[in-house]
């Protein structure tokens, strides 16, 4: 199934802002177009056989460091000025998801800033949330996935836990291919549990100016 398009995309985009707005995160499972996944999933593999991924880590500034055992992904950060088409068309629709979020939810988001992320098999990210204790700028996360094919059993599925102190309160979500998962960063713990094959993303975060 493809992406929707023309004015579908505003009733996507507006559907996912009152979800949020409702219960704190939003799921669609066709918000990028197939080519424009594809296209980042063979750009983030080329990047990976060239060697230009760098270690995921944790925490900022000097608190800043590399973790394996609660951070195994690979990741490249996107450039402000895109590399490429499928960047820009990916960019162009997360830019109207802002500023629907904006229009209909006043969250002040101002710009947004990402990375393609590889985990090889049996990598993870362990529970954590992505707002950093010395900064509020982080208001929106978001992960559109980009793998083909992907099934149950190859595991990997994000877990978002809908209460931080009853771990049985969680809704897990698979990486299937042109799926969107957006949620509020200060709210939700959430982490990655291990696949069973490569699993793909591009991950980010719709920032506001931090006070």
């Amino acid at each position: 199934m493809s992406a929707p398009l023309g004015s579908e995309l505003l009733e996507v985009d507006v559907a996912l802002a009152l979800s949020v707005a409702e219960r704190g995160w939003a799921y669609a499972r066709h918000f990028l177009p197939e080519p424009v996944w594809r296209g980042l999933a063979a750009e983030l593999r080329t990047a990976q056989a060239h060697e230009k991924l760098q270690r995921g880590g944790i925490g900022s500034g000097q608190g800043y460091r590399l973790a394996e055992e609660i951070r195994g992904d690979r990741i490249r950060w996107l450039d402000s000025a895109p590399a490429s088409d499928v960047q820009q068309q990916a960019l162009a629709q997360l830019e109207r998801l802002r500023l629907t979020c904006n229009r209909e939810l006043q969250l002040g988001l101002f710009e947004f800033e990402g990375h393609l992320a590889v985990y090889p098999p049996g990598a993870c990210y362990r529970r954590h949330r992505d707002q950093h204790r010395d900064s509020d700028a982080r208001v929106l996360s978001c992960v559109l996935y980009l793998n083909d094919g992907w099934l149950p059993q190859h595991d990997g599925r994000l877990r978002l836990y809908l209460d931080e102190h009853d771990a049985a309160r969680h809704v897990d979500i698979l990486p299937e291919g042109g799926a969107l998962v957006c949620f509020l960063s200060s709210r939700f713990f959430h982490e990655v549990f291990p696949a069973r094959r490569e699993r793909l993303s591009l991950t980010g975060w719709f920032r506001r100016r931090s006070s």
